[in-house]
């Protein structure tokens, strides 16, 4: 086994951490203060990004990305992903489904993203239609050369702040030994088409200056040629994009983990109680330690994972779920427990503590829920057993 790096993952590892250091870190205080971000402020870090490289570095060379491999990019996510979400998604890396556009979409939708001009946002989830995506309820109808497309998704991350939506629908049904099932397919969705309404939605804990919104669709009209993928595929193109999405998820947490522990030692070596750095204390000192070795675990099966899907592994979606499942959790213990060793200084403004924790929490809800990860994970188990 080699865990050594490359020299350029290694100088792209380099890159991101110092990006987000001098680029995205200094603005945290203002997006926790405001919960707003300035679109100045996003398309200034979008413009610095496209000149550092960073830009769409997780898209193929063959539509103008950079192509980085699975171990790369995840060296990337995590050093973009110490500051807040909100900061480190100005620095675009666009749906991966994308590279799947064919002829009128390339020039419209995939093109522009990879200029820098466009950005996109994801629409699968309704109020009905979490975890079981097939109970989805918006539908696409067919009218001649075009869809009519009718209901509502919620929980569309940063769609007030896009240009486009890639869609999921369900377009009709297929009978099935089991019943009905219904056909999903993909749309890619220009959000100012008549019909669609982008809304203001729900107030949440954490992520602050990262949107959360819903969107109304009433008769919304598209072409033929806005359908990505063929028609009833939308599962196979969501399967293209969840694994990889899941693994950024435990990139992101895993940085974050870091982070927070970074911040802990460093108080809790220069921070005296009767006469001696708290380190020394035991109730410190053990803690510490167990943080340092849940860390080490989380980026051990990080990047164990990302290697596993470079080499086109079989267990990619099983291997996945488990680097979400533990490096998700393991940043709520790691975020709690640095709050700890900083006592009440750990729940200040002062320090980034407060917000990773409040961050933590959704980890383990989007991009599929432990639950769900834990079930994907048991059922390759039983598969494995030939049950």
């Amino acid at each position: 086994m080699n865990f050594n790096l490359t020299e350029e993952q290694k100088m792209l590892a380099d890159t991101a951490r110092e990006f987000c250091e001098k680029e995205l870190i200094p603005h945290e205080a203002l997006l926790e203060r405001t919960s707003e971000l300035p679109r100045e402020l996003e398309l200034d870090i979008r413009h610095k990004a496209i000149e550092a490289g960073l830009h769409a570095c997780n898209m193929p060379e063959d539509v103008g990305g950079i192509g980085l491999d699975c171990v790369s990019y995840t060296l990337v996510e995590k050093g973009l992903a110490r500051a807040s979400q909100a900061l480190a998604s100005c620095v675009l890396r666009p749906s991966n489904i994308l590279a799947a556009c064919r002829d009128q979409q390339i020039p419209h939708f995939l093109e522009p993203v990879m200029r820098g001009e466009k950005r996109d946002c994801i629409a699968m989830t309704e109020s009905d239609a979490g975890s079981d995506l097939k109970g989805m309820k918006t539908r696409a109808v067919k009218d001649g050369s075009d869809w009519v497309i009718n209901g509502t998704k919620h929980f569309i991350t940063n769609a007030q702040i896009s240009d486009f939506v890639v869609l999921f629908a369900a377009t009709g049904e297929t009978a099935t030994a089991a019943g009905p099932r219904k056909r999903i397919s993909c749309f890619l969705v220009d959000l100012d088409t008549p019909g669609l309404e982008v809304l203001k939605g729900y107030e949440h804990m954490g992520h602050r200056g990262s949107y959360n919104n819903i969107l109304h669709f009433n008769d919304v009209r598209v072409g033929d040629w806005q359908m990505l993928g063929a028609e009833g595929e939308g599962f196979a193109v969501v399967n293209e994009w969840l694994g990889p999405g899941r693994l950024s998820v435990a990139a992101v947490c895993q940085a974050r983990a870091e982070r927070a522990f970074e911040v802990a030692v460093d108080y809790a070596a220069q921070r005296k109680q009767f006469g001696q750095p708290i380190w020394k204390f035991q109730g410190i000192g053990f803690p510490l330690a167990d943080m340092a070795i849940d860390i080490r675990l989380g980026d051990l099966l990080l990047m164990n994972t990302a290697w596993r899907v470079d080499q086109k592994l079989p267990s990619a979606a099983e291997d996945c779920a488990m680097a979400k499942v533990w490096c998700s959790e393991m940043l709520a213990r790691v975020a709690d427990q640095a709050i700890q060793t900083c006592g009440g200084m750990g729940l200040m403004a002062d320090l980034p503590l407060e917000r990773i924790y409040r961050d933590a929490r959704v980890e383990r809800i989007w991009e599929g829920t432990s639950e769900i990860q834990r079930l994907i994970i048991s059922r390759q188990l039983m598969r494995h057993s030939g049950a």
